[in-house]
């Protein structure tokens, strides 16, 4: 199982982000659990979703180090 990172933007107006991981085999399960586990409120008004493999922060480069 791979963790996914996904994030929504939402709202009217002012716009936000809602943000929550999902454990799925692939990028196919991944959105159909994404799909099931968005609220209401973000699922009426958002406007463009990312998912992409969550990676750990230790896992993560940071500029500046080698």
């Amino acid at each position: 199982m791979v963790e996914y990172q996904v994030t929504v933007r939402f709202g009217e107006g002012r716009q936000r982000y809602h943000i929550f991981t999902v454990e799925a085999e692939g990028m196919v399960e991944a959105l159909r659990a994404a799909a099931k586990e968005l609220p209401e409120e973000v699922a009426g008004s958002g406007d463009l979703v990312e998912i992409r493999p969550a990676i750990e922060p230790e896992g993560r480069s940071y500029l500046g180090e080698e």
